[in-house]
């Protein structure tokens, strides 16, 4: 009885009078995620055919601004993880959100193509440091046993951001191969304002980071004592107390499980920045306007918001394998139908079947890590895991540019993207239950702490 009371609590658990302060965390992770994230990856599509207007460039050639950003995550991937456990998610979000910031400003300037790999590679430097996964590191800490939903709130921030942002950049900028126009802004005006407002807030925002609950003397969850999570027995449940439990990266690398979930979450996430890169130019050459794809973005990352949440509620309640296998699989569907889209109907079917897929899987994928492996290493285990990922992350939207180049359309390039993402939602179904971990002396043997159950 005392149970089933307790799963009707909402999840704002109050101590002590109060709103968990965990949960306010997991909102500035929100704002973290729509100031350094949103401006750049979810306004690519916007980006790029502006771009493209202005210089000439093909989508071959600015394929490789984005791909100089996976060559960033696959060299700092790991250091970047060694940082966060170093120097704490406060340090980190402060220190590269003011990198993210400069990497703007330089885009504004831009006049040949390698300006352009070149600032493209700052910003992700600072968009990896400062943003995601600090903040995904600190909420770790923070949450056991509600963790892929405090995690799918601070992504919240992604896409309401989107939803906002994104057609706000597309107005303001005024169309595609302007560089002025007299009742807007301009692209360059445009960058360097978002670039000035990042720095800005960089120093801030950043004092309000907590990197662990014990930093204000409350335990993860707000529980009171510690205690064994009041959910065991529960599919795809954990028990654990408020120490910090888990695998080191030494041991996590050395598992099934690791490699089974990084090419997974590898080819899952192919398909969202393939869209990325491309779906401006795939719809400017079907003859939409700049706002119409502003206005898709908006859809799909309007579906991804609410699908977000529901993907976290789902990945606290069921098997989390079996949760993010649908959702991964559902954005095959989606690219599938993108490729078939040439009507205004059709390309919002694409974005809504996308935003399902997308907002479902994102928090899972992230939370699963510290599900299967805790929270002792979770950022250098996840830094690490980015790096077998980027190599796809780098090859999926090359492929396409040179498809589209060659070809003169995306149909194989996106099929193709369509099958592996598939493939890679099947590798989730093969991780098998979760164990319980626990700290001993000299480590946790990996072979016992991230096998799968037999059951």
């Amino acid at each position: 009885m005392s149970l089933q009371i307790g799963e009707l609590v909402s999840p704002l658990k109050r101590v002590r009078g109060r709103v968990f302060h965990g949960w306010w965390m997991a909102g500035l992770g929100a704002l973290v995620m729509a100031l350094g994230t949103v401006p750049f990856f979810q306004a690519l599509p916007v980006w790029s055919p502006v771009l493209r207007g202005q210089f000439g460039w093909t989508p071959g050639q600015m394929s490789w601004a984005f791909a100089v950003t996976r060559i960033e995550g696959g060299i700092f991937g790991p250091l970047e993880g060694i940082l966060i456990e170093r120097l704490g998610s406060r340090r980190m979000v402060f220190i590269g959100m003011t990198i993210l910031g400069g990497g703007f400003l330089l885009l504004s300037q831009i006049r040949e193509l390698w300006q352009l790999y070149a600032s493209f590679f700052i910003i992700s430097l600072g968009a990896a440091l400062g943003t995601w996964l600090p903040m995904m590191t600190a909420l770790n800490s923070w949450f056991v046993r509600q963790k892929s939903r405090a995690m799918a709130l601070a992504m919240e921030g992604f896409a309401v951001g989107g939803i906002t942002l994104v057609p706000i950049i597309a107005w303001a900028v005024g169309g595609i191969g302007t560089e002025d126009n007299p009742a807007r802004f301009g692209w360059r005006a445009v960058v360097m304002g978002i670039g000035v407002t990042i720095i800005l807030l960089a120093f801030p925002i950043s004092r309000l980071v907590r990197n662990r609950p014990e930093d204000l003397g409350q335990r993860p969850d707000g529980d009171t004592a510690p205690q064994a999570s009041a959910t065991a027995g529960r599919p795809g449940a954990l028990q654990f107390s408020t120490e910090e439990r888990g695998l080191t990266w030494r041991e996590a690398i050395r598992t099934r499980i690791f490699w089974l979930m990084s090419v997974g979450h590898a080819c899952s996430s192919i398909v969202i920045v393939t869209i990325m890169v491309h779906l401006g130019f795939l719809l400017d050459d079907r003859g939409f306007s700049l706002q119409t794809i502003g206005l898709v973005v908006s859809t799909y990352t309007a579906v991804n918001a609410v699908f977000i949440l529901v993907g976290g509620y789902m990945g606290d309640r069921m098997p989390i394998r079996l949760a993010v296998f649908g959702f991964s699989a559902l954005q095959s569907v989606a690219v599938v139908v993108l490729v078939f889209a040439h009507s205004l109907p059709m390309v919002f079917l694409f974005a809504a079947i996308l935003g399902i897929g997308f907002g479902g899987r994102t928090p899972l994928t992230t939370a699963m890590r510290g599900i299967y492996f805790g929270s002792k290493s979770f950022a250098s285990i996840t830094g690490i895991s980015m790096v077998p990922m980027n190599v796809l992350l780098f090859s999926a939207p090359l492929f396409a540019g040179y498809m589209r180049d060659i070809t003169g359309d995306y149909d194989i390039p996106f099929l193709t993207v369509a099958i592996v993402s598939l493939f890679g939602s099947c590798l989730f179904l093969l991780l098998g239950q979760p164990r319980p971990l626990s700290p001993a002396p000299g480590g946790t043997s990996p072979s016992r702490a991230a096998q799968p159950s037999k059951s």
